[in-house]
């Protein structure tokens, strides 16, 4: 079989090896030299490592960090937890936080009120060139209802509730169309 020389014209073989295999870098994208915190904490993260590798184990943690071995168990869950939570995938691009969801909120009402305050106007000068006379502006008198007196439903549910069973036998006896006491309507 003949193979023809493709690096003469310009095209690169890849080897076997490399063929569509990247290089791990040496630090992964985020990686800091050292983590950062107080010595004390670092301490403490320390101890509770070892304890989960199997170093040393609960009550000589706690001893060597001069604390309790129930307030031990303590950082040991709160540093278990940050790890859990640190392990959460991240969202991707921007988060919106309730002062930036706010201003935004607050942009979208002013553009609306531009929008509505402009086509208010481009209505007004159609109905100027068609001719049209503006609209009149309601009368407070005749536009006003009157004033409706309250009902308390509670008392006129109640007063039907009031109507022994037998004044309802003798109504439905004598033709009179029943009300059913338990609807209140």
């Amino acid at each position: 079989m003949n193979v023809p020389n493709l690096e003469r014209h310009g095209a690169k073989i890849r080897s076997q090896e490399t063929s569509g295999l990247k290089k791990p870098s040496a630090k992964p994208k985020g990686a800091s030299a050292s983590p950062q915190g107080t010595a004390q904490a670092k301490r403490i993260t320390a101890a509770i490592l070892e304890v989960l590798g199997g170093l040393r184990t609960p009550g000589q943690a706690a001893t060597a960090l001069a604390m309790s071995l129930p307030r031990y168990y303590l950082m040991e869950n709160r540093a278990i937890q940050g790890m859990v939570s640190a392990c959460e995938p991240r969202l991707l691009g921007r988060t919106m936080t309730p002062a930036g969801e706010l201003t935004k909120l607050r942009k979208d009402y002013e553009r609306l009120k531009r929008d509505y305050d402009r086509q208010q106007a481009v209505l007004r000068a159609a109905q100027r060139a068609v001719g049209l006379p503006p609209p009149a502006a309601p009368d407070k008198k005749n536009g006003k209802r009157r004033n409706r007196r309250p009902v308390v439903r509670a008392l006129t549910a109640g007063a039907r509730l009031q109507v022994e069973p037998a004044a309802i036998a003798e109504m439905a006896v004598e033709g009179i169309p029943r009300e059913d006491p338990g609807s209140v309507g």
